[in-house]
């Protein structure tokens, strides 16, 4: 039986949820624990509670919204905080859709094969301790040294973070002791890039997610007088790491096309005129859809930097922050999606994922299914994120 949703109520969720954490540039900060994430997490009980839908958290700070009997459960969510100053639509159209899926089944009455969940899953974002703190912790695949040793983005140690909250390490590496069996899981995302929009398709259908790894590195050198010291006696950080950073883009563009290197957060010290960087801190991520490419890469950067070490005087130290691995999504689940929008009368194409989604940490444990949809110029992680309603409606 066809079950016709409360578009129009969906959409107002979606508004409402976009204005708790608004800041002054105009975008949504909502980083997990923050104070605009736990007004979220209380609007979005009191939406679960509402609709008498059966409501429970784990120790990760995990939000369910239950309908249905006992036994294996469908499940389909994705999370609802953001990067800083971000956009509306990452992750909460994933969650508030579930929960109209859910209120719209229960006022039908329908009879269920197997129970269904929707699910907000903590920090996808990465803002605590990597990324996918929620569904990492619901898997039962995260370390308590790194929940102890690790720092926040907001320079905090997690353990400090979690001390105005419900939650503490021990409860989140027992939260998946608290996980039902899944039969399957579904997340509706906006896709983040320009493909379904340049392609004119209504649905992207994601048959694989790329694994990343990302790095903390610092390259040491020698500070000195930028008038002062000949070329040939520097030892410039900062020049260390421009020459990591062009050789290793060059390299994966030419030799991995698909793949992607990426350099950031860049602090060069001493800073000022007249001052050689002698030293060069950045953080850096590649991501692939293949776990060989990820080695490859990680070989690469290794090899480069001994070169580049050799040649300029300096020294290089890194540690690896995060590390995520590549996911094919099951064909079965890739022909049901795309035969239901078919179906539908929709147009959809099969693409591969760069950014990652709390969907390939669950692929861990049960059958797992992608659905995108296109966002205005592929932005996001921005103020400028936006969507048309109506492809929201065809999700």
């Amino acid at each position: 039986m066809a079950v016709e949703i409360n578009f129009e109520r969906l959409r107002q969720d979606i508004l409402e949820l976009g204005q708790i954490g608004r800041d002054a540039r105009g975008g949504v900060s909502r980083p997990s624990f923050s104070q605009a994430d736990l007004e979220a997490r209380a609007w979005l009980k009191e939406k679960i509670k509402e609709a008498e839908l059966l409501y429970r958290e784990d120790g990760a700070g995990n939000i369910f919204a239950h309908f249905g009997g006992e036994g294996p459960v469908v499940m389909a969510g994705s999370h609802i905080d953001t990067v800083f100053n971000g956009g509306l639509f990452d992750g909460s159209i994933g969650v508030l859709a579930a929960l109209e899926a859910l209120r719209r089944i229960k006022e039908e009455n329908i009879s269920l094969a197997r129970p269904l969940e929707m699910v907000s899953f903590t920090d996808e974002e990465g803002n605590l301790v990597g990324d996918f703190l929620g569904s990492r912790a619901f898997v039962g695949v995260l370390k308590e040294k790194e929940l102890r040793e690790g720092l926040t983005s907001f320079g905090r140690p997690l353990e400090d973070i979690l001390s105005h909250t419900p939650y503490s390490i021990e409860s989140i590496l027992q939260a998946h002791q608290q996980r039902p069996e899944v039969a399957a899981f579904l997340e509706l995302h906006i896709e983040q890039g320009p493909v379904l929009e340049t392609e004119g398709k209504d649905i992207g259908v994601v048959e694989s997610i790329a694994g990343k790894q990302d790095w903390l590195g610092v390259f040491l050198g020698e500070s000195g007088h930028a008038g002062t010291t000949p070329f040939e006696l520097r030892h410039d950080a900062f020049l260390a790491l421009a020459e990591l950073a062009l050789k290793t883009t060059h390299y994966v563009a030419s030799q991995h096309y698909g793949s992607f290197f990426t350099v950031s957060s860049v602090k060069t010290t001493p800073r000022g005129f007249s001052l050689i960087p002698g030293r060069a801190e950045f953080t850096l991520d590649f991501r692939s859809t293949s776990p060989q490419t990820l080695e490859e890469i990680a070989n690469f950067i290794h090899h480069t930097v001994e070169s580049i070490s050799q040649t300029r005087g300096v020294e290089f130290q890194y540690k690896i922050i995060d590390t995520t691995q590549p996911v094919t999504i099951e064909p079965e689940m890739i022909q049901l999606l795309e035969e239901t929008a078919q179906n539908l009368g929709y147009s959809c194409l099969r693409l591969s994922s760069r950014a990652g989604h709390d969907t390939q940490i669950l692929a861990a444990i049960t059958r797992v299914g992608l659905i995108f949809i296109p966002c205005e110029d592929g932005r996001s992680h921005s103020p400028e994120e936006n969507i048309r309603w109506e492809d929201l409606r065809r999700g």
